[in-house]
């Protein structure tokens, strides 16, 4: 007898964000997330990565975009309307893109300022001590300022901030941006024995496919707003088009623009 497989963490459905009331920049996105998951959401710069993880933590009002239809639930409950801080409590954390931290503070109190509520000092201590085990760098620049740190530090910093909220769901946008290949390795290598240590559930935003893929166990692929194909990182690295379009492989051996590159299946179930 087969088991029925337990409800997603995180389930949108048929969702739609439109910009300043005219640009519409989300159209009929629907995907779920199982608990313990790592799935990644893959596509080229403007196809609406990002927009998607503000709407699921709840930040798009920020960007003076609203959600016009379709749903978002968590541990269902639907949150499509939810203010930031409520998707926070509720377990949702967002680690933004361009690992913004707060540049005038030390990294220890980088981690303090996320935390709501007055922490006691044992508690304080036990999730800083989780955070320094995690990232050991951070520890020996706990009392550098933010702004010092390198590109690939400030990204640990983000993501250690994130962690201090105590997320069921982490969502991390743009992991790569503006870190060499090797550091972006080593981030995702981190974050896979921080989902196994805390059993916690990523969704990981990217552009760099090679790398994701790697890591991921589902991904989407976005292209102008819409989900264009979606299945397992090895079903995905064999489809021809990811290949060629966002792996830089063809038969020719050389890699073609996007508008060389035949149009993708629209059919979900590309995948047989």
């Amino acid at each position: 007898m087969i088991e029925p497989r337990p409800p997603p963490l995180l389930a949108v459905d048929k969702l739609e964000v439109v910009y300043q009331r005219a640009i519409t920049a989300l159209e009929g996105i629907s995907l779920s997330v199982a608990p313990g998951q790592i799935v990644g959401i893959l596509g080229s710069n403007g196809a609406g990565k990002t927009t998607l993880l503000r709407a699921i933590s709840g930040f798009h009002g920020l960007d003076d975009a609203r959600i016009t239809d379709g749903s978002i639930e968590f541990e269902g409950r639907p949150i499509a309307h939810a203010a930031p801080h409520v998707s926070t409590r509720a377990g949702i954390v967002l680690v933004p893109e361009r690992g913004k931290v707060f540049a005038n503070l030390t990294v220890a109190e980088n981690l303090l300022v996320p935390v709501a509520a007055p922490l006691a000092r044992t508690e304080r201590r036990r999730r800083e001590a989780l955070i320094y085990d995690f990232f050991p760098r951070l520890a020996a620049l706990r009392q550098r300022t933010a702004g010092l740190l390198s590109g690939g530090e400030r990204q640990m910093l983000a993501i250690a901030a994130g962690l201090v909220c105590h997320p069921k769901l982490l969502l991390v946008d743009e992991l790569s941006l503006g870190l060499a290949p090797v550091v972006v390795a080593d981030l995702l290598q981190r974050l896979l024995a921080i989902r196994k240590a805390l059993s916690l559930t990523l969704v990981i935003v990217e552009q760099n496919a090679a790398l994701t893929l790697g890591v991921i166990d589902h991904g989407y692929i976005l292209e102008n707003g819409r989900i264009v194909l979606d299945g397992s990182a090895a079903r995905l690295a064999e489809h021809p088009d990811v290949a060629e379009f966002y792996l830089g492989q063809s038969a020719s051996g050389q890699r073609r623009s996007y508008r060389e590159v035949k149009q993708y299946r629209r059919n979900r179930r590309w995948y047989g």
